[in-house]
């Protein structure tokens, strides 16, 4: 039971999180979602509260997601600690952007600087916790590659690793557009939500994976709904 729980928390979370992202920066009076950061959502509104909330779920989920990974792979006579630990990471640097809220970057709120210096404490836990979320995520992907191939699912294997050039790659240029680089700062929220997306698609697709392996819970609902059949 747990384990079932934990593989749909890491199914549901991702999607769940970039929606609520998405519709609120749709709707949100003076954001831009191609200019600012997602993380600025929790700033400017009465409403912000939404954006840190689902920060702190989709990281809860996460760290569940993390907690059930070691058994479904040893299930299926597979392990990964450390990729399991960095996925929680994942989830505990989700949390941590909730709980501290970043400081307006960007011209986000309307009437702020395009940059806070020096960045406020709760700004600095802020960048700091969400860097090492990402860290872990961008080292996960490469740990997982390798067991992958070790377990003979070459596609994962190369997707797990493709994942871990691009995923680095849209970090670092977000981080450059947030610190004002011109040319990218137009589109920093752009460049997050692509980095962010392509590792939210990855653990949702990794949890999928893993409930639909033999043995795992969409094959064995369907194993006791052929047994119950006359």
């Amino acid at each position: 039971m747990v384990k079932r729980i934990g593989l749909l928390c890491g199914a549901v979370a991702g999607p769940l999180f970039m929606l609520v992202l998405l519709i609120q920066g749709a709707v949100r009076d003076g954001y831009d979602p191609i200019r600012h950061a997602g993380s600025s959502l929790e700033l400017g509104s009465r409403l912000g509260w939404i954006q840190q909330a689902n920060f702190i779920l989709a990281g809860l989920l996460v760290i569940v997601f993390a907690s059930a990974l070691p058994g479904a792979l040893r299930e299926h006579g597979r392990r990964s600690v450390w990729g399991s630990l960095l996925v929680a990471l994942w989830g505990v640097g989700l949390v941590g952007a909730g709980v501290f809220l970043d400081d307006p970057v960007s011209g986000y709120p309307p009437g702020t600087p395009a940059l806070t210096v020096p960045p406020t404490p709760h700004g600095d836990l802020h960048g700091k916790i969400s860097l090492v979320g990402f860290l872990a995520l961008a080292v996960a992907y490469f740990v997982f590659a390798r067991r992958f191939a070790g377990w003979g699912e070459r596609r994962w294997a190369r997707y797990s690793a493709v994942s871990g050039i691009l995923f680095p790659i849209g970090f670092v240029l977000f981080v450059a557009a947030s610190l004002q680089v011109n040319g990218l700062v137009e589109v920093g929220g752009l460049l997050q939500r692509l980095t962010v997306g392509i590792g939210w698609l990855w653990l949702t697709l990794l949890a999928i994976h893993l409930i639909r392996m033999p043995g795992g819970l969409l094959r064995a609902g369907s194993d006791r709904a052929a047994r119950q059949q006359p």
